[in-house]
């Protein structure tokens, strides 16, 4: 991990509230959701970085 982010409690009451909806849209199974997101926050990482590497 790069950074550590710190949330207050109205940002965490949010951050529980959404990945409760997550885990939702995948019936309950949160190890699938755990797993999906890694696969989407990994995507997201590998445009973010070819974006920063155009834009040099």
């Amino acid at each position: 991990m790069d950074r550590i982010v710190r949330l207050d409690a109205r940002q965490e009451a949010e951050l529980q509230r959404q990945a409760n909806k997550f885990v939702a849209i995948h019936n309950g199974d949160v190890m699938k959701a755990l797993k999906e997101m890694i696969v989407l926050n990994g995507e997201l990482l590998e445009r973010l970085e070819k974006n920063g590497r155009k834009s040099k």
